[in-house]
């Protein structure tokens, strides 16, 4: 029988962020053929229904060619068992990004080589900073024209403040792409684009320099610039250093084509040599303040995202629990910090929208537990009922608007809709203190597109959403409950609750807040609340 610590050692637990259009997707899906979790390639490209790819299921993800809600993939290669968590690529969804990241030991961030880094990039890296998540960077699309890979390094040193140590270096790019210079071994791996409908990777082998034989099949002009190019990166760039990487300071820098499948199982490689498994986490276990290894005989872990209705014929809910210690084994009873036990019966492996049963599970898997309520994200979960990991924050929407159902008779069915996508963290949802229209918040325009999307498609609701007269939003304590209860009463016009009852204060601009801040010294006005465990 494994026991948690072998096992934990083995998982490699790690997201994917970029821009849209950067590449992720079809990265995800090749980094899945190169598990063995798919047998065939080429989904991105196929026509008509077949164009989604394993990971993206959502209605509007297939019509929009776009990622906007987290999946999981679970596969092995080479004696590790990689746990593949697929963000957003979407700025308007850096708050599921955020939440997903909680889960994950590291991150590959996908970067465009024509375009280097765009702004989404540089926001999720933000959102990666936030949690010193150790970041591995894989340039794509070397297999058309190219910036020049020292402008690509630079950009990525002045813009993220990260060193870069490239472990392989390009041999040109766009039609002169001939391959990579793995710039530890000395050895040259040759591109070959694959033909129409070939399946797998092109498996050419490794040439060793070896006198005149060396770089063989490579145009004269390609050659010895890739020579002088690479001479100049191992000379003048910082040498990988796992410290740094994994304290943040430094990232190991892949270069390929996903669309190719060029550079994939190397940018895998690196993640099974170089990124972290499962660590300590802190927590707190009755009362004191400790850290949770994952070799702890007790299963513990957080649920970090609540999903809805992914199989629409059974109207399921889904907690995404990830564990961070102990083995769990399939019918164990596990409790929240407030004492609710849930007895997992089913728990589900996930490959994209496919899952399978679990039977046991280690640090660093991601298990699906089905529940009909009573999950929230930030919920921590273990044997016992006594730990608390860190909860997982909500941010201050930037947007706020009026929704109303067109149905008046559908009020009550509107409200519950509302709260079950809150809690999932589709939308935040308010509730004026002095009733009237719900008003719901956003980081993004296009959040309102998915909410309208999925009350049609999983409620049956037509809604409208309206101007709101509110445009900030800030949740309000106060160290002395009388004083919090005065402010309330003072401002109820301007009060609402979100689905933590918790008061929230509807600010009509960011310069309101300010003033009633300042003239309201014992309250606290918060632009983050930690979703309490």
């Amino acid at each position: 029988m494994s026991d948690p610590a072998t096992e934990a050692a083995r998982r490699r637990t790690f997201a994917i962020i970029s821009h849209p259009d950067a590449g992720k997707t079809t990265l995800t899906e090749s980094l899945l053929l190169a598990g063995g979790a798919i047998h065939l390639a080429g989904a991105v490209a196929a026509r008509g229904q077949a164009r989604r790819t394993k990971s993206d299921w959502m209605k509007i993800e297939r019509e929009r060619g776009i990622s906007v809600s987290s999946s999981v993939m679970m596969f092995e290669h080479a004696g590790c068992v990689f746990n593949l968590l697929d963000t957003p690529g979407h700025e308007d969804f850096s708050e599921d990004t955020y939440r997903t990241l909680t889960a994950a030991d590291s991150a590959i961030m996908v970067l465009d080589a024509a375009k280097g880094i765009e702004p989404q990039t540089l926001k999720l890296f933000e959102v990666c900073r936030l949690r010193d998540i150790p970041i591995t960077t894989f340039i794509n699309k070397m297999d058309r024209e190219a910036q020049d890979p020292f402008a690509l390094l630079d950009e990525i040193h002045s813009k993220l403040a990260m060193d870069t140590a490239p472990m392989y270096w390009p041999a040109a790019s766009g039609q002169r792409f001939a391959g990579m210079l793995d710039l530890t071994t000395d050895e040259f791996v040759p591109f070959r684009r694959l033909e129409a409908g070939e399946q797998g990777f092109a498996s050419e082998e490794r040439q060793k320099r070896s006198g005149n034989d060396f770089l063989l099949g490579v145009a004269d002009d390609v050659r010895a610039e890739l020579e002088e190019t690479a001479e100049l990166a191992r000379e003048g760039l910082p040498k990988f250093d796992l410290a740094a990487f994994r304290e943040g300071h430094l990232t190991p820098v892949y270069f390929g084509s996903a669309l190719r499948r060029f550079g994939v199982l190397e940018l895998l490689a690196g993640l099974r040599a170089h990124a972290p498994s499962p660590h300590a986490q802190k927590a707190v276990v009755k009362g004191a303040e400790t850290e949770v290894a994952p070799s702890r005989n007790e299963v513990t872990g957080f649920v970090f995202k609540i999903q809805a209705n992914m199989d629409p014929k059974h109207r399921d809910r889904v907690g995404f629990f990830r564990i961070s210690s102990g083995r769990f084994q399939r019918g164990m009873t596990l409790k929240t910090a407030a004492g609710k036990g849930f007895n997992v019966h089913n728990p589900m492996m996930f490959m994209a929208q496919e899952r399978e049963i679990a039977d046991e599970a280690f640090p660093g898997d991601v298990i699906g537990i089905p529940s009909h309520g009573g999950l929230r994200v930030g919920d921590s979960l273990s044997q016992s009922g006594d730990v608390v990991f860190q909860g997982i924050p909500n941010f201050a929407p930037e947007i706020l608007k009026r929704v109303r159902v067109k149905d008046p008779l559908k009020q009550k069915h509107l409200r519950k809709a509302l709260e079950s996508l809150g809690e999932e963290g589709v939308t935040q949802v308010f509730k004026p203190v002095h009733g009237g229209d719900l008003v719901v918040g956003a980081v993004g325009a296009l959040q309102f597109d998915v909410l309208d999307e999925r009350m049609k498609a999983e409620y049956g609701l037509e809604v409208i959403f309206e101007t709101s007269p509110y445009q900030a939003a800030r949740w309000v304590s106060a160290e002395s409950r009388a004083d919090l209860e005065a402010f309330v009463e003072k401002s109820a016009a301007q009060m609402a609750e979100d689905v933590d009852n918790a008061p929230v204060f509807l600010g009509k601009s960011a310069w309101e807040i300010g003033y009633v801040q300042d003239k309201n010294p014992k309250v606290r006005f918060s632009a983050v609340k930690e979703r309490a465990a």
